[in-house]
């Protein structure tokens, strides 16, 4: 078999390569980026309510402890006063006299109307009796009211959960003495919130209804801005942010959070355009009819219209045409 020439063999072989696919190529311009503002929120319900004891006696049983989850109107625990048991036995006692004089009277005024038919007694002395029996049923109406104003007191001595929420706080202990009025656990109520303080400067860029990042990368959630509030305190803005499904566990913790501030002008380019060597991060710019590496410095990851880029501190410049690999 002849041997092809060597020139032959080398032209069929470079004839037989693939041609490499012409590079793509952006003109870097400017992007808004958002600016946002790192720090620590707490977690806050709507409002906290106390659950206060409506008479005074000693506290006898306490069924909730600080983190249980309690409902509206749940009877809680129980206040106790001797003194009211002692109170009923005398209002009902006095309550079996009244009875007895009203029996009597009603008896007594049946006895003279018979008379009466017969002409054995006047019609004063029935008024006297009719009298009598009428004094006799209020007595009765009274002591009735009187025992029923002791009954409700002693069913006033059970302490009920003014909302539904989970109990943050316990200051007494049972067989402590407790005023009318003192609280014996106090309920955090409501939805749970993020309750934000963001240094005085920041304020002017802070808009309700702003999306707020919640979390660590990896397991964050979105919030929104629900209210700026216009007083600032030892130069801090507050401000609440709404989040659903916020853990109600813990009242009061400390959850990372990134607030948008403001926007500004950024220079951004895919990350695959930065290619690294010899520790430096290189751009291959188009010049002319050639190429050139830049050496540049990148900064975080930013959002574009185009998708996630990486923003360029420094090195690059608008309008220049950026080659990817």
């Amino acid at each position: 078999m002849p041997r092809l020439p060597l020139a032959a063999a080398f032209g069929l072989a470079f004839a037989t390569l693939p041609f490499a696919a012409p590079a793509t190529e952006i003109v870097v311009q400017p992007v808004e980026v958002t600016e946002m503002k790192a720090l620590f929120g707490k977690i806050e319900s709507r409002f906290t309510v106390p659950a206060r004891s409506r008479i005074g006696g000693t506290l006898v049983r306490l069924d909730v402890a600080e983190g249980s989850p309690v409902t509206a109107g749940q009877v809680i625990g129980r206040v106790a006063d001797e003194k009211l048991e002692l109170q009923l036995a005398a209002a009902e006692a006095r309550l079996r006299a009244a009875q007895s004089q009203l029996d009597n009277a009603r008896t007594e005024l049946t006895r003279n109307e018979e008379l009466l038919a017969r002409g054995a007694t006047t019609a004063q002395r029935m008024d006297q009796i009719r009298t009598t029996l009428s004094v006799a049923q209020n007595t009765v109406a009274e002591g009735e009211a009187a025992r029923q104003v002791i009954v409700q007191q002693m069913e006033e001595g059970a302490l009920t959960a003014p909302a539904a929420g989970r109990v943050i706080s316990v200051p007494i202990r049972p067989g402590e003495v407790v005023m009318p009025g003192e609280a014996v656990a106090t309920i955090a109520g409501g939805s749970m919130f993020l309750r934000l303080e963001l240094p005085e400067r920041h304020g002017q860029g802070l808009e309700e209804g702003a999306a707020v990042s919640i979390g660590e990368d990896g397991a964050t959630r979105t919030g929104r801005i629900e209210k700026i509030y216009p007083l600032i305190e030892d130069g801090r803005v507050t401000v609440d942010v709404a989040v659903e499904g916020l853990d109600d566990g813990f009242v009061g913790k400390r959850v990372l959070v990134r607030v948008p501030i403001g926007a500004r002008a950024a220079l951004a380019v895919p990350q695959q355009a930065i290619r690294r060597s010899a520790g430096l991060d290189l751009v291959t710019l188009r010049s002319g009819d050639g190429v050139q590496e830049v050496t540049v410095v990148p900064g975080p990851l930013v959002d574009t219209p185009a998708g996630p880029q990486r923003e360029i501190l420094s090195g690059l410049r608008a309008g220049d045409a950026v080659v990817l690999p």
